[in-house]
């Protein structure tokens, strides 16, 4: 019998390939805030992912971070529903809101804070950062009173959009 390497890739690629992870077999096991709830779906420990970690986070009505950066890591945030806030700087100096089926991109070292806009709604979205690590560099930063608003710009809004 001899051997056929073609039927060792199949069994990898079966097992090692594609990865679903369904929404109600997330793992909740992950760093907790008060006010939030994350769960992973896509981590080194659950998929084996190298480079990257996915997952969702609940921000409970009027809730909020503490100011913070997440180190060399860069992330993203889908908003699936609710309003949220963003403030970022120094001093957490300018602001901006996302809708349901917006990005929002957090380079790596900025300092930022994010706020469940709405009083009464949870916040609810996917996010994705460039590591498997989980680095949170908690900030104690005097906020400014007002932050300045800022729209967001980019190759399509070149002037800013909403």
């Amino acid at each position: 019998m001899s051997h056929d390497h073609a039927d060792d890739d199949h069994a990898a690629w079966k097992h090692d390939g594609v990865r679903v992870i369904p929404g109600n077999q997330l793992d909740v096991n992950t760093a907790q805030s008060p006010g939030m709830n994350r769960a992973a779906a896509i981590n080194f420990a659950r998929v084996g992912a190298q480079k990257l970690w996915a997952g969702t986070v609940t921000i409970h009505a009027n809730a909020k971070t503490g100011a913070h950066h997440h180190g060399h890591l860069e992330s993203v945030i889908y908003v699936v529903r609710g309003r949220a806030r963003m403030r970022w700087g120094e001093h957490l100096e300018f602001s901006a809101e996302a809708g349901p089926g917006d990005f929002i991109y957090v380079p790596p070292y900025v300092p930022h804070q994010e706020i469940n806009a709405s009083p009464t709604e949870a916040l609810e979205c996917v996010l994705c950062r460039s590591d498997g690590e989980a680095v949170a560099v908690n900030l104690d930063i005097e906020p400014v009173e007002k932050p300045e608003s800022v729209l967001w710009v980019d190759p399509t809004h070149p002037r800013g959009g909403v």
